[in-house]
């Protein structure tokens, strides 16, 4: 029989982990276009989408390793409820339509990882004990 409670912090950390690497990617494909530019994006970048660029890659990064994860999700948790109100619903009510669900998606798993922390396989679980209450800020 699998231990279900014993495997819920490590596969916490590879959905940390996948989730923030994406949220990277996204960043990544708005300032650099890598692996791709994505059409239609103004060049150079409004201040933003420079700064939701920004957040994506300095936060996902940050929550990909699992430092100051809680405070890393919250921002960029707040980053995706504001692209989506910003530049999703306006365009229709329904997230298919306005291709705003991958915004919903990572705001609340960001949110969710604001109330978890980082799990297993991150750099908050290894800070000295004089300094963990920085990871749960």
């Amino acid at each position: 029989m699998i231990d279900f409670e014993a495997w819920s912090p490590r596969v916490l950390a590879v959905v940390r982990i996948i989730a923030a690497l994406l949220f990277v990617e996204h960043g990544l494909m708005k300032l650099v276009a890598f692996p791709t530019a994505i059409p239609g994006l103004p060049a150079p970048l409004p201040g933003i989408m420079l700064a939701a660029a920004l957040i994506e890659v300095v936060g996902g990064a940050l929550i990909a390793v699992g430092l100051f994860t809680r405070a890393a999700a919250f921002i960029c948790s707040g980053e995706m409820a504001a692209a989506y109100f910003i530049f999703h619903a306006p365009q229709s009510f329904w997230p298919a339509i306005n291709q705003g669900d991958a915004a919903i998606l990572f705001c609340f798993v960001f949110l969710y990882f604001v109330f978890t922390g980082a799990g297993a396989l991150s750099v908050d679980a290894y800070l000295p004990a004089s300094r963990q209450h920085l990871a749960r800020a």
